[in-house]
């Protein structure tokens, strides 16, 4: 079993810092990939960053230039910097981790989410 357990969020002003963590844990053998995405009321879940096992990196084109996500591979955690926030970056985050059980099978599991919120 694979658990994946997002921190951080909150609630911030238009212009503000906010950083997310998540880490994946359990019966781990690899992890392909980690991302980040969001889901603001009734709208779809959108990509919002990701990251590779080779260091690849993929951004929405709203969030370009203003966040930051990185991985630190040795604890199976990722990490979202958002900087410049606007109101309307405020959404649930879901953390994705897609890799192989240590019975080699594939997974890929969502986090329960954590929440952003931008103030104007």
């Amino acid at each position: 079993q694979v658990q994946v357990v997002e921190s951080g969020g909150g609630l911030v002003q238009a212009g503000g810092s906010l950083s997310v963590a998540c880490t994946a844990s359990g019966s781990i053998f690899s992890i392909n990939g980690m991302g980040w995405y969001r889901q603001a009321p009734g709208k779809q879940r959108e990509l919002v960053a990701a990251v590779t096992s080779g260091g690849s990196t993929n951004y929405a084109d709203s969030v370009k230039g203003r966040f930051t996500i990185s991985r630190d591979y040795i604890k199976n955690t990722v990490y979202l910097q958002m900087n410049s926030l606007k109101p309307e970056d405020t959404a649930v985050y879901y953390c994705n981790a897609k890799g192989y059980s240590d019975s080699y099978y594939p997974f890929d599991y969502w986090g329960q989410g954590t929440q952003v919120a931008v103030s104007s």
